[in-house]
């Protein structure tokens, strides 16, 4: 029996020429197209025909053909063909076949069993999805894991042995499994499926006609059925963009790469010769004649661009090409992603404007695709994205994570971020619970972490500074807000702690713990956590993974929490409301028989269109040959089919971006035939769009012109003048340098009340590091103020000891920081010894104040000194603890750091607590890194009375300048004086205005 096979070229729209042909065929009857069975390669495509033939019946109540996919064909429709069949079984051949998630599983239990291989639950989790696509690609091509063996001899390649032996996981253990669990793998039964269909047709052809179109019979069972249908009475199969222009020797000539490769490899699996092939009949004229959507020289022109490599010689000697062939045809190169995703935006934006016209995005490239959707949410558009969301990206998805992330390894970071999650309530308003993860965070979350668990958190607030809450009553509120919080989710992270327990349990105190904190004061948590599509999803996949968990082995809480986030990365969410009818992004499946307006094609770029071949982490590319599985070319070449069909739209832009990640990108390997094509002909895509008008570089300018500010204007340098009734009457020593330096800070802190905050779980950092070595030498000091000790060195790291507190059992604390101590602890021992017997301790961490008087009232003066001495004569001596860099001489000599003669001024009027006045004899900075040397001894050199009158002179014209309203607090006015580190930089904007030619 002849086989009827027929084709529709690119530039016809491929569903409406299809249903155009099927209406001709089957007359007037209004009944017989009820009786027509057409397959298609997607469900998508199945709505893109039905749509069609409501086009063509011009709104007329029609009866659809029964239109299905052809790889989802109903068992029971299956089944029910087969019966009363001669030999026919009433059924399948095969048991159902097992879900997804419930197959991953059970390969991931057989993982962790292996010997030999030391795999977390969750990396067992990742092998299995791994090896569910082996079995997947083995069995959609018919082959058998027997061969395996063969590939290479025993002699050879010890680490492929070993491969063998982990995947006798799929070619011993996995078959007596599946016959335990009574399923058969996906590829099976669906093969089954359709070989059975095949089957039931066979022996009883349909009564009406049958229809296979646009499917390339990529997969063996898919071929064998096309082969049933081009045989059948009334059955006819439809090619999508076979070349029937195509030279023998060409044709002859192709390889995998090439896009009518599949083609031809389907042809001769049907044993059909390309002659046999013949255009699908349409009528020419009247209501159902089909125009072209684009010119036949486009389509040739692809063809010429895609030639087989061996015949390129042929572009010595190109025909002429008609221009025709570019019409409506133009290209983009924008700099980046995301100056491509925003011109891809601005086009399918423009062409809503135009009531009923369509666009679409047609690119493999998902993280463009999302760039688009998202550009396209600025004017309100929700665009229908074929691929979904990831689950795990989703606000419900995020959330489950977050929660278990957190229960199992409680961290400042992973509270932080559950909290402040907008599903997280915790029984109150929102608003109220985010307020107080807020204040939570200011008290216990900023700086060193705290203990682990709910306890160390209680400790830490109980422990902290009053400067941390707002008004004495927040400490108790917080304390409240802890104790709910643990009522809600302390049961997921105490049983974390506890120990293994099934998978089962782990997902039901998942959600449990997910719906206690997501409740507010009027609404239960399930119906907040569970509702909309990401909702309605996440709920599906914890009972499709409960189910799955049967037998699972026992995990703890941190494998479940990786184990969680494993098996939710290959779920997709896809939104079921609010989407623009007019506007789609679709990958390149899904864009298969599509038909838009305007198509464009976006990320055309090497390695993305066509995409990288994926590593196969069982076999070798010469292997996978050996073995019979398709190289990595048939790839390639379904993906230049699928160029070559969506690029004969009526309107077709083809877009890339010249950089990724600031990395140059080649272009696509058939946007460089086309160039070298266009260029023997003598035509170009750098001329104008085929857009109203509008060229790439309009579009660009536009793109950037969307963010562009209506004005720039320079940022001067900040310069406040409050009133002198806000500035400040009382300054340390230290901030005195900062007044001098960088008045802005002095504002920022003083008149705005704005402290920096310290970062969240912060490791301790050098102003910590010299608190604790402080606190640590003043204790000893203060201990054994005379005379040291025999045991004076355990003495002092006792006292470090004790200073380091909890945080000596960091392990980065213990190795950096106390073996420096040590080395500290030894030089100052020996610096004392030889001290003690000449100068007399009077006191360590001692305040003092001095009240001095300005234009606009008192001011006072305040310091802590870290030690001061007496000297044999009388004089005091100051000694100032540096762990960081000590000023130079010439700074204090000009007065940029004033800190110790200013100190000695209070000294010499007697403002420290306990010290009469006296004269100062000496002033230094006992310099402590514990490097090589451990320290050193800095004195600071000059007059001192000189230097001590010349800081009263100098403070009081500061404080008299400043008194003046006039005076404003500008941000660092010299800048070879800046201070080094300022927290204030930021709200200063310091890096606008010193870099653009603002004000000195």
């Amino acid at each position: 029996m002849s086989l009827r096979l027929h084709t529709l070229p690119p530039e016809l729209p491929f569903v409406d020429a299809l249903a155009a042909g099927i209406l001709d065929r089957i007359g007037a009857d209004p009944l017989a197209l009820s009786r027509v069975t057409v397959l298609l390669p997607t469900a998508r495509a199945v709505r893109s025909l039905r749509e069609a033939f409501l086009r063509l019946s011009d709104g007329r109540p029609v009866l659809l053909p029964r239109l299905s996919p052809l790889g989802e064909v109903d068992a029971d429709e299956v089944a029910l063909s087969l019966e009363g069949l001669a030999g026919g079984a009433g059924g399948l051949s095969v048991p159902p076949a097992v879900s997804p998630l419930r197959r991953q599983l059970l390969l991931a239990r057989l993982i962790l069993k292996a010997e030999g291989l030391a795999a977390t639950t969750a990396q067992a989790a990742r092998l299995a999805a791994e090896l569910a696509r082996l079995l997947d690609q083995v069995q959609a091509e018919r082959l058998s894991f027997e061969g395996l063996r063969a590939l290479v001899p025993d002699d050879y390649a010890g680490h492929w042995q070993v491969t063998l032996t982990f995947l006798e996981i799929v070619t011993r253990l996995w078959p007596d499994v599946l016959a335990e669990e009574g399923c058969a793998d996906p590829a099976v039964e669906r093969d089954a499926r359709l070989l059975a269909l095949a089957r039931a047709w066979e022996l009883r052809p349909p009564p009406g006609p049958v229809i296979a179109a646009g499917v390339t019979g990529s997969i063996p069972a898919t071929a064998d059925l096309l082969a049933v249908v081009a045989r059948l009475p009334q059955g006819a199969v439809v090619l999508p963009g076979l070349d029937l222009g195509m030279d023998d020797a060409t044709w002859a000539g192709l390889d995998e790469s090439h896009p009518q490769a599949g083609l031809k490899s389907l042809l001769e699996r049907l044993g059909a010769d390309r002659r046999d092939v013949t255009p699908w009949p349409l009528p020419a004229t009247g209501p159902l004649a089909v125009a072209p959507r684009s010119p036949v020289a486009r389509s040739r022109l692809l063809a010429e661009a895609l030639r087989p490599a061996e015949t390129t010689e042929a572009w010595r000697a190109l025909p002429a090409l008609s221009p025709d062939a570019l019409a409506g045809v133009s290209r983009i190169d924008a700099p980046t992603p995301q100056e491509e995703a925003g011109v891809i935006a601005l086009m399918m934006r423009q062409a809503l404007e135009t009531p009923g016209r369509t666009a679409a995005l047609v690119t493999p490239d998902r993280a463009l695709a999302r760039r688009v959707a998202m550009a396209l949410r600025r004017w309100g558009v929700e665009v229908d994205d074929s691929a979904g969301r990831p689950l795990a990206l989703t606000p419900v998805g995020s959330y489950l994570r977050l929660l278990a992330d957190f229960a199992a390894t409680p961290a400042p970071v992973g509270l932080l971020a559950l909290l402040k999650h907008p599903l997280a309530a915790g029984g109150t308003d929102p608003a109220e619970f985010r307020a107080l993860a807020r204040a939570l965070e200011r008290a216990v979350l900023r700086g060193p972490r705290p203990a682990e668990g709910f306890a160390g958190l209680r400790r830490a607030l109980e422990a902290a500074e009053p400067r941390r809450f707002d008004g004495p009553e927040e400490r108790s509120r917080l304390a409240g807000f802890l104790l709910d919080l643990e009522r809600r989710i302390g049961g997921l992270c105490a049983a974390m702690a506890d120990g293994p327990r099934p998978l089962a349990d782990w997902l039901e105190l998942h959600g449990q713990a997910a719906e206690l904190l997501a409740a507010t004061a009027r609404e239960p948590g399930a119906l907040r956590v569970w509702a909309g599509d990401d909702g309605e999803a996440a709920a599906r996949f914890l009972r499709e993974a409960a189910e799955a968990a049967r037998g699972f082995p026992d995990l703890g809480g941190a494998d479940y929490a990786a184990l969680v986030e494993v098996l939710m990365a290959g779920r997709a969410v896809r939104p079921r409301y609010g989407l623009h009818p007019r506007l789609h992004i679709l990958g390149l499946m899904e864009a298969r028989l599509q038909q838009f307006d305007l198509t464009i094609l976006g990320g055309l770029n090497e390695g993305t269109w066509p995409p990288a071949p994926p590593a196969d982490p069982w076999m070798s590319r010469p292997m996978r040959t050996a073995f019979g599985l398709p190289a990595p070319e048939r790839r390639i070449g379904q993906t230049a089919h699928d160029f070559a069909q969506a690029a004969g739209a009526a309107e077709l832009v083809l877009t890339r971006s010249e950089r990724v990640d600031g990395t140059p990108t080649v272009p696509s390997r058939w946007l460089l035939r086309l160039d070298t094509v266009l260029e023997a002909a003598g035509l170009s895509l750098a001329g104008p769009l085929r857009l109203p008008g509008r060229d790439a570089g309009h579009w660009l300018a536009l793109q950037a012109a969307l963010d562009w500010p209506e004005r720039v204007r320079p940022c001067p340098p900040p310069a406040p003048a409050p009133p002198v009734a806000a500035r400040p009457r009382r300054l340390s020593v230290t901030q005195v340098e900062t007044w001098m330096r960088d008045p802005y800070a002095i504002y920022a802190r003083h008149v705005l009340k704005l402290q920096a905050l310290e970062p969240v779980d912060a490791d301790p950092g050098a102003a910590e590091r010299g608190q604790f070595i402080h606190k640590a030498l003043d204790a000893f000091v203060r201990t054994y103020p005379r005379t040291l000790p025999p045991d004076a060195l355990e003495r002092l790291l006792d006292a470090g000891r004790e200073a380091f507190g909890p945080l000596l059992e960091q392990p980065a604390i213990r190795a950096f920081w106390w073996p420096r101590f040590e080395r500290i602890a030894g030089w100052f021992l020996a610096l004392e010894a030889e001290r003690r017997g000449q100068v007399a301790v009077l006191a360590t961490e001692v305040k003092g104040t001095l009240r001095l008087d300005g234009p606009a009232g008192p001011f006072v003066l305040s310091c802590v000194a870290d030690r001061i001495d007496r000297l044999p004569d009388g004089a005091l001596a100051l000694v100032d603890y540096k762990t960081g860099t000590p000023p130079t001489a010439r700074d204090i000599e000009l007065g940029f750091a004033p800190q110790l003669p200013l100190e000695a001024l209070i000294a010499q009027e007697g403002g420290f607590e306990g010290l009469a006045p006296a004269p100062v004899g000496e002033l230094a900075f006992w310099k402590l890194t514990g490097g090589e040397p451990a320290g050193e001894v800095r004195p600071v050199k000059g007059d001192l009375e000189d230097l001590v009158e010349q800081a009263r002179a100098g403070l009081s014209r500061l404080i008299a300048l400043f008194d003046d309203p006039a005076t404003p607090y500008r941000s660092q006015p010299r800048p070879g004086r800046a201070p080094r580190f300022s927290d204030y930089g930021h709200l200063a904007r310091i890096a606008e205005w010193s870099a653009g030619g603002g004000e000195e």
